[in-house]
């Protein structure tokens, strides 16, 4: 397994000599056979800015820093794949923060780069690969010229073509899951928000959220345009926008009058739960799915990465056994890391989260974060570090109701003996 580098115009290579290492938490270990697939379609190779790589010394095993001005390399991985180790690296400037991105150990093998992951998903859906780019811009020239009024499609076409955004570009292209942001505002201050960082913080937001609100009929008229098949799923709560919940009203109004309309698709949402009250109100109104995101099932954990204003994890939790017990399909969105997630204290506490809410599916995101300050940032560990593929195998065992995944799923498809089936 040799080492993968870039140099400091970004080019890549493998070093015939140097064996490449993983990283768990703040700890370099050796990367195993068993935790190594090939580079999945629709990754993404990138320099890690003021890191050098670290290597074990194939004639002693010493752990050794690569001189030069040369950086290590992560893998940024599509949906569906859940990293196992982030890259070996120190950093040659200790004040600089990498980029909010998911970084994997990246190695070069067999004449092939590899990666430190494991497929807990169909990556069909959420391949970058299947989003044709001329098809999405003529989709987005069609539906807002269709709709010259409607906020919503001039918002998103920008999420769609500027971030390549999926769930934005699955809106216009009428498939699967689409997205429809609801709200500006946010209930909780996530140190590692993507769409909304402070003044003084040391992350630049890679996306701007939204700062307007939409009117109801703006909602309505973009939620029946994308649900027209079975399988088609319409979700509040994206990368764009704050909390959903907070315009509880707009959202309720506008599930009652879609479902006045038509029954056809699932609408869902993507929240954090901490407002209570308003979920039941939104889960009383129609609600079909809902996904809710965690770092932990720990309260320190929790409070220390999403610094919650007004609510607190027990919230979460009640929101979630409400919801399951309406009927509606529960699932979170566990934002996961190497070294952390897989800390013998995390893994019990979110086994225990799942069985006390009845949960259905665990959709794993690799958190996109620099992984000094979000080390320095939560709990140290206060067990032992069982390892990313020993914490699926937990989940698995212990948790025999719930499927592990990456996405949201409709009723159908997570009703299926294996997810990756679903396409």
């Amino acid at each position: 397994m040799r080492l993968v580098y870039a140099d400091r115009d970004g080019k890549v290579y493998d070093h015939p000599d140097c064996e490449a290492l993983g990283r768990s938490g703040d700890m370099i270990v050796d990367l195993l056979e068993d935790e190594l697939i090939p580079l999945p379609e629709g990754a993404t190779l990138v320099s890690l800015p003021c890191t050098r790589p670290v290597y074990a010394d194939p004639a002693t095993g010493d752990m050794k820093v690569m001189q030069g001005e040369y950086n290590a390399v992560g893998a940024l991985l599509p949906q569906g794949y859940t990293r196992l180790l982030i890259p070996a690296y120190i950093k040659s400037d200790k004040t600089a923060v990498l980029p909010l991105f998911g970084y994997t150990a990246v190695v070069w093998k067999d004449d092939g780069f590899y990666v430190a992951a494991e497929q807990c998903d169909d990556p069909y859906k959420w391949n970058p690969n299947t989003c044709d780019p001329w098809e999405l811009k003529r989709k987005v020239r069609q539906l807002t010229e269709q709709y010259p009024e409607n906020r919503l499609y001039t918002h998103l076409s920008h999420c769609a073509l500027e971030y390549q955004c999926l769930t934005a570009s699955n809106t216009f292209l009428g498939r699967w899951e689409g997205g429809v942001p609801v709200s500006y505002s946010c209930n909780a201050g996530c140190f590692g928000c993507i769409s909304e960082q402070d003044e003084d913080s040391a992350f630049v937001a890679p996306q701007t959220r939204m700062n307007f609100k939409p009117t109801v009929d703006e909602l309505v008229e973009l939620m029946l345009q994308h649900l027209k098949t079975p399988e088609s799923i319409i979700s509040f709560g994206q990368g764009c926008e704050g909390e959903p919940s907070t315009q509880a009203p707009l959202i309720i109004q506008a599930i009652k009058r879609v479902r006045e309309i038509t029954s056809v698709g699932y609408i869902n949402m993507n929240t954090n739960a901490g407002l209570t009250d308003h979920i039941r109100g939104i889960v009383d109104a129609g609600l079909d799915l809902i996904r809710v995101s965690t770092i932990s099932a720990l309260d320190d954990h929790y409070n220390a990465y999403y610094r919650p204003r007004g609510y607190s994890l027990a919230n979460v939790e009640k929101s979630l056994r409400y919801a399951a017990d309406k009927g509606v399909v529960t699932s979170i969105n566990y934002l996961v890391f190497p070294g952390v997630s897989d800390r013998e204290e995390e893994i019990e506490a979110m086994v225990g989260l799942a069985q006390r809410t009845d949960l259905k599916l665990i959709q794993l995101r690799n958190l996109n974060i620099d992984p000094e300050s979000y080390l320095g940032l939560i709990p140290k560990p206060r067990g032992e570090i069982l390892g990313m593929k020993q914490m699926l195998e937990i989940f698995r065992a212990e948790l025999p109701g719930t499927k592990i995944g990456s996405y949201t799923h409709t009723p159908e498809s997570l009703a299926q003996k294996d997810i990756f089936l679903s396409k």
